[in-house]
C-alpha cells in the first residue's frame, strides 16, 4: 500500500495515508519525515518560503504564515486562508462535453404528477413546531398502516412555521410545500394549527402540481378530535397507496443531490471524486445532479464557472456565491470562518483546501442551471443550490429541490439521515469498517485495491439498488428529519 500521494504534478504538498513518526521516511519519494503526522494530512514535498503558496490539487489552498522545511508538517499552525471578501469574475468558458449513454433501470414508482419516486412512504408533515407533538403521536399511531406497498410512515417535525417574517416565513413555506409533493412519498397528511404564519392553505397554494388523491390537509382548530381525524386521513392515503406497484423506469428519471460532511484529508481524494465520476455517469445517462453548501464552494467556485453552460448561468452562479458571502457580511461573521474543528483534526487547513475537494462531487459535467434556496430542479444534467453547509440543513434543500437519494461523503462519520434515503460513502477503510452500522460505501478502497472506474461502476449498482427498495443504513436505524434554514428574525 502507498504510504503518501501526490495528488497533482504541480503540488508542494503530499497527504499522508498513514500515520507517520518524526524520523520516519516515506517510500514513494525517499521524504524524511520533521514531526509526528496524522494520516489525512499534509507534508511540505520541497521547502515553502513564508508568504509563499501551498499547492494541492494543483491549486492555491493557502499561504505559508512561516518558512516551512521539507518533510515538516503542513496545517493550520503554519498556513493561513488566501480568501478574502466578494469577488468580481469573468467568464471564460472551459466546457467537458459528456457523451450520452444507454440509461439503465431501477425499479421504482411510477408518479400521475412528477418524476417517479424510489420509495412508497406515507409522510406527515406540520406546518407549525408547536404541533410536533400531535405529528408525532400520529406517527406512532399509523405504524399499524405500515406493511404491503406502504413502505414506512415518517414525521418531518420542526420548529418553525410561525413567529417568522419575509422571506424567512416564504423560504419555510416552500420547503414544506415542496416536500409535500415529493414522489417519494406517496402519500402525505398535511397538518396545521390554524393560527400560524404558515397556515395549511398557504402550504397547498405554494405546492407546485400535485397528485390530489395522494395529499391531504388538516387544521386542527377546526377539528373535534384531531388524533381522530388524522388517523382517519391517514387511512384514506394508505388505502390508496396499497394500489401501488414498482415497475422498471428510466435512471434519466432519477436526481441525485451531492453531499460530503465530517470531511477529511482523504475526502478529496478517494469518495468526493468517486461521487464525481458516479454523476458524471448518471448525467451521461439522462439523469440529473445537485450540488449545493455555497459557503464550502469559496476558494474553488471559478471551477464551477468555467463549466457554466450560457453567460446567464455564470452570472447565477456569481450572484448566489457572492450573495451568500453577502449574508455572513450583513451578520457581522467572518466569510472565510471554515473549516471546522473536526475537518482540521481530519487533516483539512483553509476553505480553498476544503472546497477544491468539496466541488470534485460535482465530476466534470456542465452547469445546467442555478436554484435559490427552496428552489427545484428544471433541467437534466446538473444544478447548483443555493443552501448553507449544514448537514441537515442543505440535505433537506436537496430532497426539497427534487432528489430522490443523497450521496453523502464522510471522513469522520455521522449518523443522520435526511427526509430520503440519504447514503454514507466513508472516504476511509477505517472508518468502513468502525462505524458499520452508518456507512453504506467504503470509497476508501481506492486507495488498496479497487480502481476508479471499478468503485464508479460498484456505486452506481448501489445507488440503483438503493432507488430499488434497498435500504440504506439511516433508513434502517430510522434517523430520518429535516431543518430549514433560518435567516430572519423572531417575532
Amino acid at each position: 500500500m502507498k504510504q503518501s500521494v501526490l495528488i497533482h504534478p504541480d503540488d508542494n504538498v503530499v497527504v499522508a495515508l498513514q500515520p507517520f513518526q518524526k524520523g520516519d521516511t516515506i517510500q514513494e519519494n525517499g521524504l524524511k519525515v520533521r514531526s509526528d503526522i496524522p494520516a489525512g494530512h499534509k507534508i511540505a514535498l520541497r521547502a515553502i518560503a513564508n508568504g509563499q503558496p501551498v499547492i494541492k490539487y494543483g491549486m492555491p489552498i493557502g499561504a505559508a504564515s512561516q518558512d516551512i522545511a521539507q518533510g515538516e508538517h503542513v496545517h493550520t499552525h503554519n498556513m493561513k486562508t488566501m480568501l478574502s471578501g466578494e469577488l468580481a469574475y469573468s467568464y471564460n468558458p472551459k466546457r467537458t462535453v459528456i457523451d450520452h449513454i444507454q440509461p439503465r433501470t431501477f425499479m421504482g414508482y411510477k408518479r400521475k404528477v412528477g418524476r417517479a419516486g424510489v420509495r412508497n412512504e406515507l409522510w406527515i408533515l406540520p406546518t407549525v413546531g408547536c404541533i410536533n407533538d400531535v405529528a408525532r403521536t400520529l406517527r406512532q399511531r399509523a405504524q399499524s398502516l405500515a406493511g404491503g406497498a406502504v413502505e414506512a410512515v415518517n414525521v418531518f417535525e420542526h420548529p418553525f412555521g410561525c413567529s417568522q417574517m419575509g422571506d424567512d416565513q416564504e423560504d419555510t413555506r416552500t420547503i414544506l410545500a415542496d416536500l409535500a409533493a415529493h414522489p417519494n412519498a406517496g402519500g402525505v397528511l398535511v397538518i396545521g394549527l390554524g393560527c400560524e404564519n404558515s397556515p395549511v392553505e398557504s402550504i397547498r397554494k405554494a405546492m407546485p402540481p400535485y397528485d390530489e388523491a395522494r395529499v391531504r390537509f388538516m387544521v386542527i382548530q377546526d377539528v373535534d378530535d384531531e388524533l381522530a381525524t388524522g388517523m382517519q386521513l391517514l387511512q384514506e392515503l394508505a388505502d390508496h397507496m396499497q394500489n401501488d406497484r414498482r415497475e422498471a423506469v428510466s435512471a434519466d428519471q432519477l436526481i441525485v443531490g451531492l453531499k460530503c460532511g465530517g470531511s477529511d484529508g482523504l475526502s478529496g481524494i478517494t469518495s468526493n471524486p468517486l461521487i464525481g465520476r458516479f454523476s458524471d455517469k448518471l448525467i451521461a445517462m439522462g439523469g440529473s445532479t445537485i450540488l449545493t453548501e455555497v459557503p464550502e464552494m469559496f476558494g474553488a467556485e471559478t471551477l464551477l464557472m468555467e463549466r457554466c453552460e450560457t453567460e446567464a448561468v455564470f452570472r447565477d452562479t456569481v450572484g448566489m456565491i457572492n450573495g451568500f458571502k453577502r449574508y455572513y457580511e450583513e451578520h457581522n461573521q467572518p466569510i472565510y470562518d471554515n473549516p471546522s474543528p473536526g475537518n482540521k483534526q481530519g487533516g483539512i487547513s483553509t476553505l480553498e483546501d476544503k472546497a477544491l475537494g468539496c466541488t470534485q462531487k460535482s465530476g466534470s459535467a456542465v452547469v445546467r442551471d442555478v436554484q435559490p434556496y427552496g428552489g427545484r430542479v428544471h433541467k437534466a444534467g446538473l444544478t447548483l443550490l443555493s443552501a448553507p453547509g449544514n448537514d441537515l440543513v442543505s440535505t433537506t434543500a436537496l430532497a426539497a429541490a427534487g432528489a430522490q437519494i443523497v450521496l453523502f461523503s464522510t471522513g469522520r462519520g455521522t449518523p443522520f439521515g435526511g427526509p430520503v434515503p440519504t447514503v454514507k460513502i466513508a472516504s476511509n477503510s477505517a472508518l468502513a469498517a468502525h462505524k458499520k452500522s452508518w456507512i453504506d460505501f467504503d470509497a476508501g478502497r481506492l486507495l488498496t485495491s479497487h480502481t476508479m472506474e471499478q468503485l464508479t461502476d460498484e456505486l452506481m449498482d448501489y445507488v440503483l439498488s438503493v432507488a430499488s427498495g434497498k435500504p440504506t443504513r439511516n433508513e434502517q436505524n430510522d434517523y430520518r428529519g429535516i431543518a430549514i434554514f433560518k435567516t430572519g428574525v423572531t417575532l
